[in-house]
């Protein structure tokens, strides 16, 4: 018998609405709507890179236009509703998953206990007690207010971790304590029954299991064992293979085939009718946005690659003479189809967003109606990131 098929276009509509970004962005951007949306998508990828504006920023107002950072700090930091931790990497996520990252600070232990021992710097251990006596009797702190007490530095640089700072990263990722806010995107310590509320409940390790999988399964519309597991990265890829087997015997999910841009078809695990849901979505709005390039529908490159044929690596490490684009390409999302990549810097001195070059996808050509449409793009961009106009460079449009 063969099995259900999306087609690539349906396919990547439903993802796009997973991931929010089949409807237009409007509506309210704070609040309750705010931790709506987030709750939608899962979690908020935290990100310093500020060229334009900061990943978590930009991934918010693709979606919502009307969205301005402070919003989410009071989430955070005031509201409590959401919390600061580790899926694939630093993220904002819903207070509400709380009980569930306790697997993770279980687990994270075990595995940092054994790395940092040599990974890191020797005598983290012995700064437990003094770290947190550090922030039981003056409150929430900052890995500066420690010194390395060998040199007497403070541990600015990026890996240059002193042994009370490896401490404070060990005791935050294993839940003892938390982040309760960021100074100059500097975590500040807590204690975490500062931070997070009470939870009695004993772990139970197959409840988070059957939760992170189908919590992924949601937000992700049709997956693999491994997308699935890679989703949050509480569970690992082998947990995640065993739960589809026992769901597929359960009859909580199908195997459907899902055709890439390749016109290959994949095999893929989705909800029960997903084919038939997915086929009465309606067509995205006609609008480029420009997505960061830790937004949740391009984190996985490979599946990116698969549903929209666009290869997209970030070059921030790459040197600048062997780089194929830019320092930090932003992808161009225009309806559900990726359109190009545009390279661009705000200067909040001078208020300009200054655009150096933008390569369209082969195919894709800019003439009149999708120049404003990306006009409009930018001009939202620029609000954001609080400039008051765009510039371009001589030649930035490298047609093809």
């Amino acid at each position: 018998m063969s099995l259900p098929r999306l087609d690539n276009r349906t396919a990547r509509r439903l993802f796009l609405d997973r991931h929010a970004l089949l409807e237009a962005p409007t509506g309210p951007a704070k609040g309750e709507a705010l931790l709506d949306l987030v709750h939608r998508l899962g979690f908020v990828q935290i990100d310093s890179v500020s060229t334009v504006e900061r990943a978590h920023h930009m991934i918010l107002h693709a979606r919502r236009t009307a969205y301005r950072p402070p919003a989410l700090a009071r989430l955070l930091e005031r509201d409590r509703t959401l919390f600061e931790h580790w899926t694939h990497d630093a993220a904002a996520i819903p207070m509400d998953f709380l009980p569930h990252w306790r697997l993770r600070f279980a687990r994270s232990q075990e595995r940092l206990e054994e790395r940092w021992r040599t990974w890191r710097r020797e005598g983290y251990q012995e700064e437990f007690g003094n770290v947190i006596a550090r922030i039981r009797d003056h409150g929430p702190c900052r890995s500066d207010h420690f010194a390395d007490r060998a040199t007497g530095k403070t541990g600015e640089g990026w890996w240059d971790w002193h042994p009370s700072k490896t401490a404070l990263e060990f005791l935050w990722r294993c839940g003892t304590l938390a982040v309760c806010r960021r100074e100059g995107f500097r975590k500040v310590y807590d204690l975490a029954e500062n931070v997070y509320p009470d939870c009695d409940h004993p772990l139970d390790e197959a409840a988070t299991i059957h939760w992170a999988c189908t919590a992924a399964l949601d937000r992700l519309g049709f997956a693999t064992s491994g997308e699935l597991a890679a989703f949050f990265a509480l569970i690992s890829p082998a947990e995640a293979k065993a739960w589809c087997a026992d769901a597929l015997a359960r009859g909580e999910i199908e195997e459907i085939e899902v055709e890439g841009a390749d016109g290959r078809p994949r095999r893929h695990i989705a909800r029960p009718g997903t084919v038939e849901t997915a086929a009465t979505l309606p067509p995205p709005p006609g609008m480029i946005r420009v997505l960061s390039p830790f937004d949740p529908a391009l984190r996985d490159r490979k599946r990116a690659e698969r549903l929209f044929g666009f290869d997209y690596r970030i070059e921030i490490f790459v040197p600048a003479e062997q780089r194929k684009y830019g320092y930090y390409v932003f992808p161009l999302l225009e309806g559900d189809r990726l359109v190009g990549r545009i390279d661009m810097s705000a200067d909040r001195a001078s208020g300009v967003l200054s655009v150096t070059a933008l390569w369209p996808e082969p195919g894709i050509r800019f003439a009149t109606t999708r120049l404003a449409r990306l006009d409009a793009a930018l001009e939202r961009t620029a609000r954001l990131a609080g400039a008051e106009r765009v510039s371009f460079s001589e030649g930035w449009l490298r047609q093809v």
